[in-house]
């Protein structure tokens, strides 16, 4: 990968913290109301998956979507402004956090009910195949969503159909607050997939190049009209569920190691080598 790239995504990553930080400190004065779902540790795996997109690629996302809003372009200060319910927020302040939305930037939204991104991205992808157009969906889902029915009928159809769809499981370990493996018999969510012959891969979410070159790698593939792809990014969120979740179910030591694997700090040692 060449340096400027890396320093774009090192930059991107940054940016992510310092603004899921900043949401965080604002919630915490009474500034943002509602629900809010951070990023913080899982910051690889949208950077290194968007900046493997192009500007015509759709993304459809979760409610934890912030950072990829923010990575795909939409300027801070307007997703900021869309928490804080202002009129000049992305979404005119309707949205709010799990609702970010720009039609400019194929940034297709954020989405509050688990499961729902799977038939959304793959209706667009759908009508991008019925025109035949050389673009690809990006769908972004959480190890919590894989148990929806949506999940099954929308990779058989996906399969079925041959659909330009990349299907992104963002796996933190924990959806809400149950360990994946008390909550789901397949534990490696990217097995499920073999059940529709959709080619599929466990990845390290933690690492910013893996994650793009895996995503540069399935990209081809759809571009290259070989259907549907999967990839699976085993990461980790350092806070809670939510601002309202003390994240108290998970060992402080766990936490700890994981921390000690930052992401971004990863990204600064492959980028400013010593």
């Amino acid at each position: 990968m060449n340096r400027e790239t890396m320093t774009a995504m090192l930059h991107d990553m940054l940016l992510a913290r310092a603004f899921e930080e900043r949401a965080a400190e604002e919630y915490s004065k009474g500034n943002i109301a509602g629900f809010l779902h951070l990023y913080p540790g899982e910051e690889a795996v949208a950077v290194g998956v968007l900046h493997a997109c192009g500007p015509a690629d759709y993304i459809v996302s979760t409610y934890r979507e912030h950072v990829h809003a923010l990575v795909r372009g939409i300027p801070a200060n307007l997703i900021m402004a869309e928490l804080f319910g202002k009129r000049d927020g992305c979404c005119h302040g309707m949205g709010g956090s799990m609702h970010l939305f720009d039609k400019s930037r194929r940034f297709m939204g954020g989405y509050a009910i688990v499961g729902e991104t799977y038939p959304v991205a793959t209706g667009i992808a759908y009508a991008i195949a019925m025109r035949e157009l050389p673009e690809a969906v990006i769908c972004f889902f959480g190890d919590g969503a894989v148990n929806q029915g949506t999940f099954h009928e929308s990779l058989n159809m996906a399969a079925l159909w041959h659909l330009p769809v990349l299907f992104v499981c963002e796996n933190n370990h924990y959806q809400i607050g149950t360990e994946i493996h008390r909550h789901s018999a397949v534990a490696e969510v990217h097995k499920r997939a073999c059940g529709y012959h959709i080619p599929a891969r466990k990845i390290d979410g933690m690492d910013v190049l893996s994650v793009h070159q895996a995503c540069s790698e399935a990209l081809e593939q759809i571009h290259a009209d070989n259907g549907p792809q999967f990839l699976e990014f085993e990461t980790y969120r350092f806070r809670g569920h939510s601002m309202a979740d003390p994240g108290s179910y998970r060992p402080r030591v766990e936490v700890q190691a994981f921390e000690k694997e930052d992401p971004i700090t990863l990204a600064i040692r492959e980028t400013l080598p010593v």
